[in-house]
């Protein structure tokens, strides 16, 4: 049991606005969702917020239609020139999940701090210094709060060489022997994985080496309902300030509600910065704005699998959801079990994005291609150096297959002197769609430019030519049924003997986009059309072509990213014609059957399923 005889106030940064977000939703919730409850809960006393970076900066302008700053703009509007506003980036990757150049993070943080962020905490998770202090210069140059992280997992597999309490605090040790500028210190369990009892000796470790002016801050997630446990384990340690949430988005794979800790600590001689008791108020808030959002119970009910499969809540939440609408939720189990290979053959780096998510879509091509058969890329440039040096040797077998699929040399250089400079493309494509350039809009586009992803599919250009696309996780409304009415006199009739297809354009929240939509008659003996339709319903005729249509291999919604032929070109069976995404990622379409391409059904772009056809091969 803790206890100190000389209280101590233990700090708190509030989280249900970007990590309770993103952790059940996967960021994708409306601003005007939760603007009320930000404001109720800065006049409420609470002093420091956590409220961009992270899926919460890509998931505005990727799925709500939403520019992520003009967001951060308003919250800091909303709550007042004093409170602290943190965000949280991802040290080369900055706020995307590619590899930034240095330029690129600049030019992040001045936008950063121009929209409201007072506090910038940043993790590598390769845990590689190097990347750290490299990154981090851009950060305390801005004028930013710079607060970096020591980034925890508990592993899957036994090593006494990495992931223990004398790892970490050697990571701390070479920080703050590094000339880089350090105003806190963090220890960051996004799987909320590690152990109260390591996590315990890493505080006591770094409290002894730290300046004792300097915070020691702790974040972790209740995924395993450790999450409290692991708090009084810091804190006896040494830390000074602590994550936490409030309900509907706290515990599960989000952090604990400030109630659950404040009655922890009763009685010890620690208590918190923010009143329990004005949670209410707040959690009523968020209920009433959220009653239209679907949650999810894999995102709010505690899951102890994930200390076999340290998967952070941050990236449970979004890929849960995305395999809901891929259709293929009944594969999650699976891959859940894949993960400990993956971890341990790509050499243990954190499991926080991005290497999360490449251990996630590793883990999934294996169990939908076979082991080792398609490497991830993300996966595959990390094994091979890309993204900095992985805490254990990588698997050599693992090393050659994904040097030899994705054409690369193992890399053992500055990741950052190796990234693509993205600034001047992202200019000129704004410029050839005569989109405004601005700092912030070249920032938009460069951040969501991956290698291969065709730039009329990118966010940044789809939200500023008022094209985005919206995926919101909202409950599915029942539609009403018609109510019997009494047949009505038959009247004359358009015939519509084939398929017809047209363009509409919808317009929601002053964004418009244009569906291409096909209406295919039914038609049956019981009710066909007049052999003779008088002259102003003459049939519309529409050529179907026959032959085999080439459908997506995911149930659910996927989107086209790539048309690799066009209508005339000769085929053969097994070759890739087109490209879908899904989980963030491009799986290949291949063709069924050999012969020549009659007609194309869809655009870059569009969602499909496995019933739509995306082409026919005749």
């Amino acid at each position: 049991m803790i206890f100190t005889e000389k209280a101590k106030t233990i700090r708190v940064m509030f989280t249900p606005f970007r990590d309770g977000l993103q952790s059940s939703f996967g960021g994708k919730v409306r601003l005007n969702d939760i603007l009320p409850a930000m404001k109720a809960s800065a006049e409420a006393g609470i002093r420091h917020f956590e409220f961009g970076g992270g899926a919460r900066y890509q998931a505005p302008y990727f799925y709500l239609g939403e520019d992520p700053f003009d967001d951060m703009k308003t919250m800091r509007e909303t709550m007042g020139p004093d409170v602290d506003l943190q965000i949280l980036t991802r040290s080369v990757s900055g706020v995307t999940l590619t590899t930034q150049s240095p330029e690129g993070l600049e030019l992040q943080a001045k936008l950063m701090k121009e929209n409201g962020t007072t506090w910038d905490r940043n993790f590598d998770y390769m845990n590689d210094t190097r990347n750290l202090i490299n990154t981090g210069k851009p950060i305390v140059k801005s004028g930013m709060h710079h607060q970096v992280c020591i980034a925890l997992m508990g592993l899957p597999f036994h090593s006494d060489k990495v992931h223990t309490a004398d790892f970490y605090v050697n990571i701390g040790k070479q920080l703050l022997e590094s000339d880089l500028h350090i105003d806190s210190i963090c220890l960051k369990d996004a799987s909320g994985t590690t152990d109260p009892k390591t996590i315990y000796d890493t505080a006591v470790g770094l409290k002894k080496m730290m300046p004792p002016e300097m915070i020691l801050w702790q974040h972790t997630h209740d995924t395993a309902s450790t999450a409290v446990a692991c708090y009084m384990a810091g804190i006896a340690g040494g830390v000074d300030g602590i994550d936490l949430s409030v309900r509907p988005m706290a515990s599960g794979t989000v952090q604990p509600d400030v109630r659950s800790m404040a009655h922890a600590l009763k009685g010890t001689g620690y208590t918190l910065d923010i009143d329990p008791d004005k949670m209410l108020d707040i959690e009523n808030i968020l209920n009433e704005l959220m009653k239209e959002y679907a949650f999810n119970p894999a995102t709010t009910t505690p899951d102890p699998r994930v200390l076999g499969f340290p998967m952070p809540g941050g990236a449970i939440g979004p890929n849960v959801h995305m395999m809901v609408k891929a259709g293929i939720l009944d594969k999650y189990s699976d891959v859940l079990a894949e993960f400990p290979m993956v971890v341990e053959a790509g050499g243990a780096w954190t499991s926080v994005t991005p290497g999360s998510q490449q251990f996630w879509l590793q883990a999934f091509n294996n169990v939908m291609y076979g082991r080792w058969k398609k490497i991830d890329p993300g996966y595959g440039r990390a094994v091979l150096g890309y993204f900095g040096k992985p805490p254990l040797p990588p698997d050599p077998g693992v090393i050659k297959i994904a040097s030899e699929q994705l054409e690369l040399p193992v890399f053992d250089g500055d990741p950052l002197e190796a990234a693509a400079k993205n600034i001047e493309p992202a200019k000129k494509a704004l410029e050839e769609r005569n989109l405004p350039v601005s700092e912030k809009n070249i920032f938009l586009v460069m951040a969501a430019m991956v290698p291969g992803k065709k730039m009329e599919l990118n966010e940044g250009i789809r939200l500023l030519s008022g094209k985005p696309r919206i995926d919101i996780p909202l409950k599915k409304k029942e539609e009403k049924k018609p109510e019997k009415a009494e047949p009505a006199a038959p009247t004359a009739a358009s015939v519509i003997a084939g398929p017809v297809t047209s363009r509409c354009t919808v317009t929601e929240n002053n964004i418009s986009r244009e569906f291409t939509v096909t209406v295919e008659p039914i038609i049956s003996s019981e009710a066909a059309p007049s052999p003779n339709p008088p002259p102003s319903a003459q049939p519309v005729q529409a050529s179907v072509p026959s032959g085999t249509s080439v459908h997506s291999t995911f149930a659910g919604a996927v989107e086209v990213s790539e048309i690799l032929v066009k209508v005339g070109d000769k085929v053969t069976e097994g070759q890739v014609v087109a490209k879908v995404e899904a989980m963030k990622a491009q799986h290949d379409i291949v063709a069924p059957a050999s012969g020549t391409v009659s007609a194309i059904h869809v655009e870059l772009g569009d969602e499909v399923d496995s019933s739509k056809p995306i082409l026919t091969i005749s």
